[in-house]
C-alpha cells in the first residue's frame, strides 16, 4: 500500500495543474484534486497495473469535474472576487508570463478543444491515451488539437498575416 501511496505522491503535481486548467477558480481545482486522489485510494484495486497511472487518474478527475458540471448546472454561476496573483520569483519571471498568457488565453478556446490542448500539449499525453481518456477517437482528438493550436495562436497574436501577391497592372 505504501508503494500505491508513493505512486499517487508522484502525480499530484500533474493533477494540480490539469484541475486548475479545467477548474479555473484556485481553491475549486483544490477540492477536485482532493476528490480525485480520494476516489482513486478506494477504487485503487480498480487500476490495471500494466497501463499508465496517470491516465487514468486525469480520466477520475475528468469524470468527477463533468459530474460537478452537471450537478451546478441549474445553480447560479459565481465569480470569485478576487483572483489570487502568484509571487514573482527571481529568474524565469519572463517564462512564467508567458505559460501564465498561454493558459489565460487557453480558458477562452471551447472546452473540447480546451482539454485536447492541456493533455497534449500540457500533460504530454499521448494521442491514444488523451482520446481515450475523453472517449473519442483519435482522428476527433486530432482535430479538436488542431483547431485549439490555431485558435490559440489567434488569441495570442502569433499568426502571421501573409500578404496576398500584387497583380500585374
Amino acid at each position: 500500500m505504501d508503494k500505491d501511496i508513493s505512486l499517487l505522491m508522484a502525480e499530484i503535481p500533474h493533477l494540480r495543474r490539469y484541475a486548475r486548467a479545467l477548474a479555473r477558480d484556485p481553491q475549486t481545482a483544490e477540492d477536485l484534486v482532493q476528490s480525485c486522489l480520494e476516489r482513486a485510494l478506494r477504487r485503487f484495486h480498480q487500476w490495471q497495473r500494466d497501463r499508465r497511472l496517470r491516465p487514468w487518474l486525469l480520466a477520475i478527475m475528468h469524470n468527477l469535474h463533468v459530474s460537478a458540471i452537471r450537478q451546478r448546472a441549474g445553480e447560479p454561476a459565481s465569480v470569485p472576487l478576487h483572483e489570487t496573483m502568484a509571487a514573482a520569483t527571481a529568474g524565469d519571471q519572463e517564462s512564467r508570463f508567458d505559460a501564465k498568457r498561454v493558459l489565460e488565453a487557453a480558458r477562452e478556446l471551447p472546452e473540447d478543444q480546451r482539454l485536447a490542448v492541456l493533455l497534449v500539449g500540457v500533460e504530454e499525453m499521448s494521442y491514444k491515451d488523451a482520446a481515450e481518456m475523453l472517449g473519442i477517437p483519435v482522428g476527433t482528438l486530432m482535430s479538436r488539437l488542431h483547431r485549439g493550436r490555431e485558435q490559440l495562436r489567434r488569441l495570442l497574436g502569433l499568426t502571421k498575416v501573409v500578404p496576398l501577391p500584387q497583380r500585374a497592372k
